[in-house]
């Protein structure tokens, strides 16, 4: 790979990212209203909030990288998340517990993701002085609490459901 090569990823790569976060964002807000579990809305609505934070965080890193957050890329990701709306649950008018338990992984997922995006931004920052090395340690630590929040939501909510 030249060095060239190695340069041009970036830019591609944190877009996808951001919009990957941009419809994660719109997630959490769907389960945090939606969810069939109060306790489960609760806490993802609170999660949301951080979930914001990051994507801002995300952003904030694009624009002192001189990388431009592109409309396109964005759009894409956000009719990735409506198009998920669109599975067949079983219930066409009501949500259904397998789609509660299947967000609950969703989100998970989003936030494993997010997660990879925090350490390789620390690889680059040990060779570029416009990352901070300490906030991308916080966001990554953040990121594991998500994670560990989401698995205990979705633990809880799968035993509420065996019990029915």
């Amino acid at each position: 790979m030249s060095a060239s090569d190695e340069s041009d990823w970036l830019p591609f790569y944190l877009r996808d990212h951001f919009a990957g976060a941009t419809a994660g964002v719109q997630l959490f807000d769907r389960v945090a209203n939606g969810h069939s579990d109060e306790t489960v809305r609760e806490e993802v609505a609170q999660l949301r909030v951080e979930v914001g934070e990051d994507r801002s965080a995300l952003g904030s890193m694009m624009t002192a990288l001189r990388i431009r957050q592109l409309s396109l890329t964005m759009l894409v990701g956000m009719l990735g998340e409506y198009a998920g709306r669109l599975k067949p649950n079983g219930a066409l008018l009501q949500r259904s517990s397998g789609s509660d338990v299947f967000e609950l992984e969703t989100l998970s997922s989003a936030v494993q993701a997010k997660s990879r995006v925090w350490e390789t931004l620390l690889v680059l920052a040990e060779h570029d002085s416009r990352l901070d090395p300490e906030r991308l340690q916080q966001l990554l630590d953040r990121a594991e609490d998500q994670r560990q929040r989401l698995g205990d939501l979705h633990a809880r909510f799968l035993q509420q459901l065996i019990g029915r």
